[in-house]
């Protein structure tokens, strides 16, 4: 079974997502979207997976979203997706895609049902 995870090393929920999926027996594929970036349509389609929006995964704690008028109630999609883009450290973590679906693995419990 191919695991991808979406991983931040400097995040603990991350490392722990890290960790359990290779206890669960398997090796994923690492994506540290920090050094390589988004692209909208990735966003999209990871999104569109998981069954959530751009809003509803947009990191606001310890990040420049509300600086940037990305938490306003008038905040498009588009418009947090393109910050995403340029910004990758906006989209919350971690995200992994298994088989048995896509999720953001936060709580990580989420993660249980995907390896």
């Amino acid at each position: 079974m191919t695991v991808t995870l979406y991983h931040n090393p400097a995040c603990g929920t991350s490392r722990k997502a890290l960790a359990a999926i290779r206890a669960a027996g398997h090796e994923p594929i690492v994506v540290e979207y920090l050094k390589l970036g988004w692209t909208k349509p990735q966003l999209q389609a990871l999104f569109a997976a998981a069954g959530v929006t751009a809003r509803s995964v947009l990191r606001v704690a310890n990040s420049p979203a509300a600086e940037m008028g990305l938490t306003a109630a008038d905040a498009t999609e588009d418009q947090i997706l393109d910050a995403m883009v340029k910004l990758p450290g906006l989209v919350q973590r971690p995200f992994v895609t298994s088989p048995k679906g896509t999720a953001l693995c936060r709580p990580l419990e989420r993660l249980a049902d995907l390896v």
